[in-house]
């Protein structure tokens, strides 16, 4: 029975693995929940200092902050990669990562040289696997972050841009569509596009005549206003990571203990056959031995 005895241990094996993936499918449940309402709690504040910013640089037409004028003569650019700091999620950082290669390569292809920052292990140890050059990164979050641990490492980029010596600043991250669905994207942080700033419009499809009191002036107050709209766009990315993390860790944490499952039914099939067939053939001999005396 010594093949009996093995598959009784590998039964026991997936079965532990199985207790072990129930018990962070039930987790990410409860995280996926609080974490995909941190980030619909999000979405109106971005969506306010949009409008706000948008409805500024609008009204002062006069003034054109740094993060909206192309530096076209540098020959950097910056990528602000979020990813997760834990793995067992599927493939969420493989193909975020993927899409950040792809980027990469388009940018070396166009002659640009690049300076990373990166946000969670697993994208800080793929920049530097891949020999990039990492200025700051932000590990271990937790599952509450706050804008306070992000406003430095990507203060970095924001400020190598206001300077000049960044052509652009991407910003890469997996968007939560839904709780099966999740869509790595790479998208223009700096330079702000107009599309990005478009003036709020009425129901006639005007756009509204603010006109606002600057306190002290018009260039401090714009200036404020779009470092934090820009640090409220990374913020609400990791929000949006954060929420796409622990979907992804349900589904694969679901998936892997049904298939622990299968694979015990399938063993316990087997084993039953295997000592079956040890009772018969005893039993076999038994009765050899007996018409033999």
């Amino acid at each position: 029975m010594a093949a009996g005895k093995e598959i009784r241990g590998k039964i026991k094996s997936f079965e532990n693995t199985k207790k072990i993936t129930k018990a962070m499918e039930m987790v990410s449940v409860a995280k996926m929940r609080k974490a995909q309402d941190r980030m619909r709690a999000a979405r109106p504040y971005a969506e306010k200092i949009r409008s706000l910013a948008a409805n500024l640089s609008t009204a002062t037409p006069e003034y054109k902050h740094p993060f909206m004028v192309k530096n076209e003569s540098a020959k950097t650019a910056g990528m602000i990669l979020v990813t997760t700091d834990k793995g067992l999620c599927g493939g969420l950082n493989t193909n975020v990562l993927r899409a950040v290669t792809n980027k990469f390569k388009e940018l070396e292809a166009a002659g640009q040289k690049i300076e990373a920052v990166a946000i969670g292990n697993k994208g800080y140890g793929f920049l530097n696997r891949i020999g990039a050059r990492v200025v700051s990164h932000a590990t271990q979050l937790g599952d509450k972050p706050t804008l306070e641990k992000l406003i430095g490492p990507v203060k970095v980029l924001l400020d190598a841009y206001a300077e000049g010596k960044l052509s652009a600043v991407y910003l890469s991250y997996t968007k939560f569509i839904n709780t099966i669905k999740q869509e790595p994207v790479v998208v223009q942080l700096l330079p702000l596009s107009a599309e990005s700033l478009a003036a709020d419009k009425n129901a006639d499809g005007q756009t509204h005549g603010w006109d606002y009191i600057y306190e002290p002036d018009a260039a401090t107050v714009i200036d404020e206003l779009l470092l934090r709209y820009t640090e409220a766009l990374v913020f609400q990315a990791l929000a949006e990571n954060m929420a796409s993390e622990h979907s992804a860790r349900m589904v694969a944490m679901k998936a892997a203990t049904d298939n622990a499952g299968n694979l015990i039914g399938e063993l316990k099939l087997i084993y039953n056959r295997t000592r079956q067939a040890a009772i018969t053939k005893e039993l076999s001999e038994i009765v050899a031995g007996a018409a033999a005396v």
